[in-house]
């Protein structure tokens, strides 16, 4: 019996874990401009939530183009991501084209987030903007390169 190569079709989903459901939810609802699909933060003060899955552990979850990225609210409220442990590094949204990285850049300028330049990237083919969340977690906006 030979074994057959895995070929992954993209990321069916990522969880962040956070510090505070509340705060985090705002920040993705700002950022992708639409509230999530699935979302029990209003149950946080449940005590039974922390350990059911079925209710995202007491997060919520953004789904597009099939794929879905969810908030898990069980990090201590003083704890802060460090890229430079083992885990994620960082976390990239595909954006369609150059002009759609710059309305995302424009709209996060008036909504008051902080974000880097819009920065060419030539040797990967993309053009990004870079910011962070309110846990630290660095995020990329990406669009290819001459869209």
């Amino acid at each position: 019996m030979t074994s057959q190569v895995f070929q992954p079709r993209g990321f069916s989903h990522i969880r962040l874990t956070v510090t505070d459901i509340g705060r985090s939810k705002a920040f993705y609802e700002s950022l992708f401009g639409t509230p999530p699909g699935n979302d029990f933060s209003d149950q946080i003060d449940d005590p039974s939530i922390h350990d059911d899955p079925a209710r995202l552990y007491g997060g919520c979850s953004f789904t597009f183009a099939g794929q879905t990225m969810g908030l898990r609210p069980v990090a201590p409220k003083d704890d802060r991501f460090n890229p430079n442990r083992v885990g994620l590094d960082h976390l990239s949204f595909a954006v369609a084209t150059f002009a759609e990285l710059h309305a995302a850049a424009e709209r996060l300028t008036a909504a008051g987030v902080v974000h880097g330049e819009v920065t060419p990237l030539p040797d990967f083919n993309l053009v990004i903007v870079s910011l962070q969340d309110p846990d630290d977690i660095n995020l990329e906006l990406a669009a290819p390169l001459g869209s």
